[in-house]
């Protein structure tokens, strides 16, 4: 698969949930419904089950495997009891989270790498068929699908009844979320894999021309653009206390204020970042294909530590204190200390970990290449 992608690369270059904004105030809801966790930061604030202290007796409680040649790169989405997830058996998946027994599938025309979204009983993905999907979450039942011009990668986010998707057509897509009508779209100068963030009115996301763009959200509008000089692959931005973080293909990180895109600082690893950026607690978390998850001082971009995770494309996810992050050529699952980087517990799938963790209600979720969704979560008397 690899391969497929450098050769997108090239066609690319040719080619030139409740939502976050709606959930109740006062009250902290412990979903992960799409792949930022609703909160633009791959953060679970809510998370109080799991922590530093008992994470490392951690156990698998089931797994769920996909059909033929169904790798797992989708990241899980959670909500209200249900784990959504797609694979490259090209379909999507709806499984019970306390047991992982199969409530509904979805076959899309092509292979499922987008993470799905959840927002008012609709499951948001896309699929390498050129298409974004709304499947109803109780049947998986479509409601609507829209074609791009090319494969979606880029996963969905929802906010204020828009759904917002790059394109490997190069655009970004502002979409009613209720019938599916185009209300915008933006095109950039590449394949836009990246996952959108919305913050404050504002799309941030990334393109394969080498700009990080920031877009009105209600009219597509561009605000600002940041040419980083290198393609943003599949990194997707995080924003947090007026700071927009991404990872870049050159290895660097870099940290732009959400209002200008001004250059804030910058931190170089030694290999090409896909990863996607948490920010927790004055600091922000990203893997690096050098093999290491770093932490970076949010305010400065100073290293607070680094662990060998033997190469990372998944996405990290914080939740009390803890840091959970799959390894590529390693085929861990991790959880390590968020203050220190100690490693607390692991877990070995049979494929390499390009999935990112979502963690909710004291369980971790997470895919693998090896067909499987993993759930770890901790037997009766280790709470």
């Amino acid at each position: 698969m690899k391969n497929i992608r450098i050769l997108v690369l090239i066609l690319c270059a040719c080619f030139v949930s409740v939502a976050w904004g709606q959930q109740p105030a006062g009250k902290c809801i412990n979903n992960w419904s799409e792949f930022h966790r609703t909160n633009m930061k791959r953060w679970n604030p809510c998370e109080k089950v799991l922590n530093v202290n008992n994470v490392g007796s951690l156990s698998l409680l089931w797994s769920y495997t996909t059909g033929t040649g169904g790798h797992v790169y989708s990241s899980p989405a959670v909500a209200n009891g249900v784990v959504y997830i797609g694979s490259l058996d090209r379909n999507v998946y709806a499984l019970r989270a306390s047991t992982g027994a199969l409530l509904w599938n979805h076959t899309t025309g092509n292979e499922v790498e987008s993470s799905p979204a959840v927002a008012n009983g609709v499951v948001y993905v896309g699929s390498l068929d050129h298409n974004v999907y709304a499947l109803k979450a109780g049947t998986g039942a479509l409601l609507w699908s829209y074609a791009t011009g090319n494969w979606v990668e880029s996963s969905p986010v929802v906010a204020n009844g828009v759904v917002y998707v790059g394109s490997d057509d190069n655009n970004v897509y502002g979409l009613n979320a209720s019938t599916g009508a185009k209300l915008w779209s933006y095109t950039t100068g590449g394949c836009v894999v990246s996952v959108p963030a919305v913050a404050n009115g504002v799309v941030y996301v990334g393109s394969w021309d080498g700009n990080v763009y920031a877009l009105n959200a209600n009219t597509g509008t561009l605000l600002w653009s940041y040419d980083v000089g290198y393609p943003v692959y599949s990194s997707s931005p995080a924003v947090a206390n007026g700071v927009v973080y991404v990872g870049l293909w050159d290895g660097s990180v870099y940290a732009l204020k959400a209002s200008t895109g001004t250059l804030l600082w910058s931190y170089v690893t030694s290999n090409s970042v896909y990863s996607s950026p948490a920010v927790a607690n004055g600091a922000v978390y990203v893997g690096s294909l050098d093999n290491n998850v770093y932490a970076l001082d949010a305010s400065n971009g100073a290293e607070l530590w680094s662990y060998d995770a033997a190469g990372v494309y998944s996405s990290p996810a914080v939740a009390n204190g803890v840091v959970y992050v799959g390894s590529y050529f390693g085929n861990n699952v991790y959880a390590l200390d968020a203050k220190t980087g100690k490693k607390l517990w692991s877990y070995t799938t049979n494929g390499s970990v390009e999935s990112s963790p979502a963690v909710a209600n004291g369980m971790v979720y997470v895919g693998s290449d090896d067909g499987n969704l993993y759930a770890f979560g901790l037997k009766k008397g280790r709470e």
